[in-house]
């Protein structure tokens, strides 16, 4: 579709355009001074935490749920992990050896022995 563009408007119940953006934004001027210096990553709605050191993440913790509190913002604990090493977020699997891809999310062909020859490979896409 070469020359085609598919713009598609968010607008959620409420009336605002661009939400996701906003809310993005204002995550970002919440915690601007944790993001960069590299403890948190936002996501819209997701808030990762990433310390080297275990001191002192208990701290950051509680930091990042009264500046949400403060900004009329809430957790679903059901939808917490806290104190883990390792963590699922968008396909791939964080922790300290690194990003790997979640293996239910990638197609059986790809975890199968390499192709024997490059006409297997067509075929098999």
């Amino acid at each position: 579709m070469s020359g085609v563009a598919i713009h598609v408007t968010i607008v959620i119940f409420f009336g605002l355009i661009n939400s996701p953006a906003t809310f993005q934004t204002m995550m970002n001027n919440i915690f601007h001074n944790f993001i960069n210096k590299g403890d948190i990553v936002t996501f819209i709605d997701n808030i990762l935490v990433g310390i080297k050191m275990k001191e002192g993440h208990n701290d950051l913790v509680e930091e990042i749920l009264r500046r949400l509190e403060e900004n009329d913002l809430y957790v679903k604990l059901e939808k917490c992990k806290y104190k883990v090493r390792e963590v699922g977020f968008f396909g791939v699997v964080m922790g300290p050896n690194g990003i790997k891809l979640e293996k239910e999310k990638v197609p059986k062909m790809y975890w199968n022995s390499q192709p024997q020859s490059m006409l297997r490979t067509y075929r098999s896409s």
